[in-house]
């Protein structure tokens, strides 16, 4: 069915209609553009209702059903068309009032427009008709109409609008001074955590690493409810809360210590904050209750089913900042920000959604316990070690929904009777999931043994009750079982009844009153009837009463028609009521299972994880790091585990590191690394960064052996980015981004630095270069490598007793360069660009020039001359090195 509008589409319309339909709305929108300034009582009655819902929500767009329309009228409606690119047109709203605007989408498509405002940052009140619209039109009044849903970014839950394989978090901050709270939920899944910290900078990327789709945060504002969308006015919020996110402005009460605590404790039913260990964390604590007094604001109708609070610390886990995950690709690509191409592409191979969202998780949050860590070792080992069981535990997985989010939808009263058979099906699959994993000594294995004895009786309850292949609504009937309910069966049996009695009746009134032409149909306006031809009118019964008198025939009812018909069609109001009624019951049932199934999901997205880990490994012959708690990094043999994928088998070159280790000889703290552009001193940067995060991640490397020491954090400082938006250049970013490293980097960080100081003028940018690389090596010693075309800084490596110079190699040609990919100790002389410049086709004249300028500025240059003579040894480098590194 087409949207049918009061004015056309202005794309349908000549240039010349174009203009008169574009002025009509404007007109239209000068009028009566804000609710707010309309006379009420001049509205009519539907309008009226439409703008008292509207004060209750008026920054959220109200979509209100009308017949089989989702209706929005005055902004809303020219906010709603221009966002969805659909028809505004306009509505009489009352004769002193006129028209005014209008827009809406059909019923059937609602999801598939609610999912595109919400990406946009909108939220949207969902007023549906809670009666049949006949019933009210009987009894001469208007439909009853009720807010059933409240769709914001951070809190959808039904599946059509979520990406299956990341989380969809709603996040809430409080501020107070230097100090913060933070907290967390995805109510799809159940996940719900607090922390808190006492560096802004900490919060800035935790919720970088987060990404939620909403960011709650309390102000002192009239102006409360606003959601502001990534690109509006700040409003006053504090620099450290990134711009690319929503936020909603929310009250400062319900964030309050004592509002906040009394709402968890009546949440989850306890008398204590303690047993969720945030009793003494008052700022994470106001950062929780404030969450979840906006979750009780906005899902009025649907029960929230959240995991019990989890508290947690951001010391616990390998840091990596924003500018980290960016250059190292970890979700997705710095260029197009794609996922094709990422690590998480590169290494996901698991079988169910809920593993996808774990092993996204556990990418960006590495471990720094090394028994954790080899807790996942052992078990990727086995699954390596064992391809049969490896193989038909993923067989197994791919046949498990995601149990998360279904006993989220069933917990919350979203769950539909095709959710309740996927819930089913999967908690059968558990004891065969159990039985696979009963050889396995590894806690992911006694994870998935440990399947409770009621979770498989619900699923066989489940599997009894509700039909196979159920309607898409609940209202529809067909959804549970014959032989389930007595009355139910009863109910079935007496509109069979009826109904064949109905689908007899053409055959034997045609036998008793000789009418072989004799029909018997049914409309919406008349109900069933006999339909006679005119020509055998004089054969008709004397019970059969006329309806209608059409050209040629007459159609006819009778009493008993009558009477079955009313049964038939109130026997299957009557009958699918109830089996709504036990269908909901069935769901409540459901409910109360949720925290054990999504105890479950965890243990099976955690094998399913180590599954994946142990299918890449095997596929693309990773090894098992050694995990060790000092400061040494050993690979022998590793490649990038993303461009290794995107070459043909054997392209890669591979290539060792050694640095960090204060025994081994040649195992410098900093590296300088040189050669060509293009020769791959980038990708020798990512590799060793992202070979280390999964070794902390448990996983195995792309190695022929490693032995790696855990890291506190990893630092990136790659490729050139400007930040128009703030007034930034490229060489501003540059530098704050290396301002961020020496602040913060450790003896026990990773630091990844390439072209440092490219940005300025060269005796500016050699400088810096030089003073950043000897501050690394002399003041923090971290692990650093530091890849870069200024060949002078070679000379560090002569006095500086923990610098070491490497290269890239390659092979001169007499008319061309071969470039080998190969890191080798030394340092190169030349950086090759202008050779770079004509692999990418610049004119043989210019390459000619360049060639020329050279020559002279190499012959004049006192660049070399002056480092030599002119620099003198660091004194701090004279200390020794401290042991407890």
């Amino acid at each position: 069915m087409s949207y049918q509008t009061d004015l056309p589409s202005s794309s349908a319309l000549p240039n010349s209609r174009e203009a008169q339909h574009k002025e009509a709305l404007k007109r239209v929108d000068a009028n009566n553009a804000d609710y707010r300034l309309v006379d009420r009582d001049k509205l009519t009655p539907m309008m009226q209702h439409f703008a008292e819902i509207k004060d209750l929500y008026p920054h959220a767009l109200l979509l209100y059903r009308v017949g089989d329309f989702y209706e929005t009228f005055f902004q809303d409606a020219r906010t709603i068309a221009e966002v969805l690119e659909i028809a505004l047109t306009s509505k009489e709203s009352g004769k002193e009032i006129g028209r005014v605007s209008m827009s809406g989408v059909p019923h059937h498509a609602l999801d598939r427009y609610c999912t595109l405002l919400v990406e946009k940052g909108y939220a949207v009140v969902i007023c549906d008709q809670v009666e049949d619209s006949a019933i009210a039109a009987a009894e001469g009044r208007q439909v009853k109409r009720e807010i059933t849903r409240i769709l914001t970014p951070g809190t959808l839950i039904d599946e059509g609008m979520l990406n299956a394989r990341r989380n969809n978090f709603l996040a809430a901050v409080v501020i107070a001074g230097e100090h913060w709270g933070l907290a967390y939920a995805d109510i799809s899944t159940g996940e719900f955590l607090t922390t808190q910290g006492s560096n802004l900078e900490h919060l800035t990327q935790e919720l970088m690493r987060l990404q939620p789709s909403e960011v709650l945060f309390p102000v002192n504002a009239p102006d409360l409810g606003a959601l502001l969308r990534p690109g509006d006015k700040r409003q006053g919020l504090p620099e450290c809360l990134p711009n690319s996110f929503c936020y909603a402005l929310r009250s400062q009460v319900p964030f309050s210590l004592g509002e906040a605590r009394s709402r968890l404790l009546e949440k989850f039913k306890v008398r204590s904050l303690e047993g969720m260990g945030c009793e003494q964390l008052p700022l994470a604590v106001r950062a929780a209750g404030g969450l979840l007094e906006y979750l009780d604001d906005t899902q009025k109708q649907n029960t929230v089913a959240l995991q019990p609070l989890r508290t947690y610390t951001i010391a616990d886990y390998l840091i990596l900042d924003h500018q980290t995950r960016r250059n190292l690709e970890i979700t997705q690509t710095v260029r197009d920000g794609t996922h094709h191409g990422s690590l998480l592409w590169a290494l996901d191979r698991t079988s169910t959604a809920m593993g996808g969202r774990a092993l996204r998780r556990w990418l960006l949050q590495p471990l720094l316990d090394v028994k954790g860590i080899a807790a996942r070792q052992e078990t990727i080992q086995e699954l390596v070690d064992n391809s049969f069981l490896r193989q038909d535990l993923q067989q197994l997985l791919r046949q498990i929904y995601d149990l998360e989010r279904l006993a989220g939808r069933a917990g919350s009263g979203r769950a539909n009777a095709r959710d309740l058979i996927a819930l089913a099906d999967s908690l059968l699959k558990l004891p065969q999931l159990a039985q696979l994993a009963a050889g396995g000594d590894s806690p992911f294995f006694l994870a998935v043994q440990k399947v409770p004895p009621d979770l498989e009786a619900l699923g066989k309850k489940l599997r009894a009750y509700v039909r196979e292949s159920p309607p898409q609504h609940l209202m529809d009937g067909g959804l549970i079982q014959a032989g389930v309910d007595a009355k139910l069966d009863e109910m079935r049996e007496m509109a069979v009844g009826d109904r064949e009695w109905i689908a007899n009746l053409e055959l034997s009134e045609r036998t008793r009153t000789g009418i072989p032409t004799l029909k018997v149909g049914f409309n919406k306006t008349f109900g069933y009837y006999i339909s006679i031809t005119r020509s055998k009118a004089d054969l008709v019964p004397d019970n059969y009463i006329r309806k209608q008198t059409l050209t040629n025939e007459e159609r006819y009812i009778t009493p008993e028609l009558k009477e079955r018909e009313a049964r038939v069609l109130t026997a299957q109001a009557d009958l699918n009521r109830f089996e709504y009624e036990l269908f909901l019951g069935l769901r409540e049932e459901v409910a109360q299972y949720a925290e054990p199934i999504r105890n479950v999901s965890r243990a099976v997205a955690a094998l399913d994880v180590l599954c994946s880990l142990a299918e890449i490994a095997v596929y693309q012959g990773y090894c098992c790091p050694e995990v060790v708690a000092g400061r040494e990094i050993n690979i022998i043999n590793g490649r990038h585990p993303v461009v290794e994928q995107s070459l043909p088998t054997g392209f890669f070159v591979p290539n060792s590191t050694k640095m960090g280790n204060e025994v081994a000889h040649n195992a410098p703290d900093l590296i300088i690394l040189t050669g060509p552009n293009a020769s791959g001193k980038s990708c020798y940067l990512r590799q060793v960064g992202l070979i280390q995060l999964m070794a902390q991640v448990g996983s195995f490397v792309p190695a022929t052996e490693a032995r790696l020491g855990v890291c506190d954090r990893i630092f990136t400082r790659v490729g050139a980015v400007d930040d128009l938006a703030t007034g930034q250049s490229t060489f501003m970013v540059e530098m704050n981004e290396t301002a961020n490293i020496l602040n913060h980097a450790t003896p026990k960080s990773l630091v990844l630095l390439d072209e440092i100081g490219r940005g300025t003028a060269t005796f500016d940018g050699l400088s810096i270069a030089w003073a950043v690389a000897e501050y690394l090596a002399t003041e923090i010693q971290s692990r650093t490598i530091f890849a870069t075309h200024y060949h002078e800084l070679n000379e560090l490596a002569s006095f500086i007793e923990n610098v070491a110079n490497y290269q890239v190699t390659v092979k001169e040609l007499a008319d061309r360069i071969v470039f080998l990919h190969q890191v080798q100790p030394g340092g190169a002389d030349k950086s090759y660009g202008i050779e770079a410049g004509r692999l990418a086709g610049l004119p043989a004249v210019v390459i000619q020039r360049a060639k020329q300028v050279m020559t002279q500025i190499e012959t004049h240059s006192k660049i070399a001359l002056g480092l030599r003579e002119g620099i003198e040894k660091p004194e701090s480098n004279k200390r020794k090195r401290s042991i407890e590194r």
